[in-house]
């Protein structure tokens, strides 16, 4: 009688132990798949990067790689140090007045050849968008505008500014002074074109650079706080206190 009460018992300990060994596993396969979610996040963004810096690098190698190769020189990346060496010298010549020359001449010429001239000309706005030299540079400056309702803002980028003349509004002889305001809608080169006066733009403490990381990451990238560029807002540096508080607020 001993021995079965014994025997009853074990199975009872054993009925108790099942759900709960059972949940202790669901429960660390549940933590194993978060882990294994958490380091795909991790990871990811690593594997692009290197992937499309092997991928960047062997493209380049293979624009001279095949002469070394016909010399019986098979060295992988001496053809990548030399396309970078390639485009460094062409860069210096072409910043000569030799080749500045023979650049308008080779632009002259693809302007004048019905196809490929649209696609030259939309590929020259498109680096001259990002351009560091200030003085080409499409994007001008960050600006914030309201749009398209009340309290709703957009980012745009001043790409160039005008003077609307001919206006019913007191200032027919000297004109308004308006800022060509581009909006980005799908991506970067896709938008909108608002010609506003500059006293109801708002210009925030971002640099062009900072603007098109926030544009192409569809706002991931935006700071926490954007502050507004005390005596820059407005024309002539004379802005509307109640723009820099709403900026400071976003």
């Amino acid at each position: 009688m001993a021995g079965r009460e014994r025997e009853r018992e074990r199975d009872k300990d054993q009925l108790l132990l099942i759900p709960v060994a059972a949940d202790r596993a669901a429960a660390t396969a549940a933590a194993a798949g978060g882990h294994e979610e958490e380091t795909s996040v991790i990871l990811l963004p690593i594997a692009i990067t290197f992937y499309t810096t092997w991928w960047f690098i062997r493209v380049v190698d293979g624009f001279f790689s095949p002469i070394y190769i016909h010399l019986g020189i098979n060295v992988f990346g001496l053809g990548f140090a030399t396309s970078i060496t390639f485009i460094f010298l062409a860069g210096v010549f072409m910043s000569s007045w030799l080749g500045a020359s023979l650049l308008g001449l080779g632009e002259l010429f693809i302007k004048k050849t019905p196809l490929v001239r649209h696609i030259y000309s939309a590929s020259k706005q498109i680096s001259a968008a990002i351009s560091p030299d200030q003085s080409s540079r499409a994007f001008k400056e960050v600006v914030i505008i309201r749009h398209p309702r009340i309290g709703e803002y957009a980012l745009g980028f001043i790409t160039s500014t005008l003077t609307l003349r001919g206006v019913a509004d007191g200032r027919r002889r000297r004109g308004r002074e308006l800022a060509c305001v581009y909006v980005p809608t799908n991506n970067l080169y896709l938008g909108d074109i608002f010609l506003m006066s500059r006293a109801d733009v708002i210009v925030p403490d971002l640099s062009v650079r900072e603007a098109i990381e926030i544009v192409l990451s569809g706002g991931m990238s935006v700071p926490h706080i954007i502050s507004a560029v005390e005596g820059v807002v407005g024309l002539g540096g004379h802005g509307r206190p109640g723009a820099i508080r709403v900026a400071r607020y976003l």
